[in-house]
């Protein structure tokens, strides 16, 4: 099933009570988009430790999931809103329908559930739709969020990763740490990347005057290398305090992954670099 309401675009899967499930994914997305309105400017505000905590669902997983990333640095909400309206909208399909196998894509963000002896198979592509690497889950991996970011995704990027795309425990989890891991992918003062205030491209950015990368020139391998470590590192250490399960860097034809125990990851190239 495909949900599209201004800015939110879905697209749904379910293997079970399909029926069922897809009315109650209909009906709370029918409210999604005003919740959103109602709260956007504390939303757009940036997030410290004395932030109120906003009141609509969606918008609380929004919080939650940004919440633990506050000590990083300038960081709203918004880091998470794709994710979170997908984990919405599936938590609703969950609790109307007995279901095998479910899915709830917003843009890339993926919400998933999984019964015992389900698998869920997917590919990572990069911009231009060359595959990069392969994912495989089940229910033992404990993995019910997917997302990636980048500069070339749908929002802007303060980093030059061309994908950073991340395995959570949620949708809204791992859309946060993939935006905060594909920002330290990158070279600061480097001359090949250009940059200017978030707010030249864009009025409505949460971003403000943070300057977003407008372009990348080609690396050497040693520059891919350095930027792939910096967010590497970032990853490793949301890795070890459990914010993620793992997490796979791409940067001009070089990776880097983290969580290479989980046997999910299998990236392209093979000479990745690992954590």
């Amino acid at each position: 099933m495909h949900l599209q309401h201004g800015p939110i675009d879905l697209v749904i899967g379910a293997d079970g009570q399909r029926s069922r499930a897809f009315e109650a994914a209909h009906a709370r997305f029918g409210t999604v988009l005003a919740e959103l309105v109602a709260e956007l400017p504390r939303l757009r505000e940036p997030l410290n430790d004395k932030s109120a905590k906003p009141h609509g669902i969606i918008a609380a997983r929004m919080h939650a999931a940004v919440a633990p990333f506050v000590s990083i640095g300038h960081l709203t909400r918004m880091a998470a809103v794709a994710g979170a309206v997908a984990d919405e909208v599936l938590h609703a399909m969950v609790d109307a329908a007995r279901l095998e196998r479910a899915y709830v894509n917003n843009g890339g963000d993926i919400a998933l559930h999984l019964a015992e002896g389900q698998v869920f198979r997917m590919a990572i592509s990069d911009h231009t739709g060359r595959v990069l690497g392969q994912i495989a889950l089940t229910r033992g991996d404990g993995i019910a969020g997917i997302a990636t970011s980048g500069r070339h995704g749908r929002s802007h990027s303060l980093g030059i990763a061309d994908s950073a795309t991340v395995l959570a425990r949620s949708a809204a989890a791992a859309d946060a740490a993939a935006t905060l891991i594909a920002n330290a992918v990158d070279l600061p003062g480097h001359p090949g990347v250009n940059r200017c205030p978030a707010h030249m491209l864009d009025d409505n950015t949460d971003l403000g005057a943070q300057p977003v990368v407008t372009h990348c020139a080609p690396l050497s391998h040693a520059d891919c290398r350095t930027a792939l470590q910096s967010g590497l590192a970032r990853a490793a250490s949301f890795k070890k305090d459990r914010r993620i399960e793992a997490a796979a860097l791409f940067l001009q034809n070089h990776s880097a992954v983290t969580g290479r125990t989980l046997s999910a990851l299998q990236l392209q190239p093979k000479e990745a670099e690992h954590a």
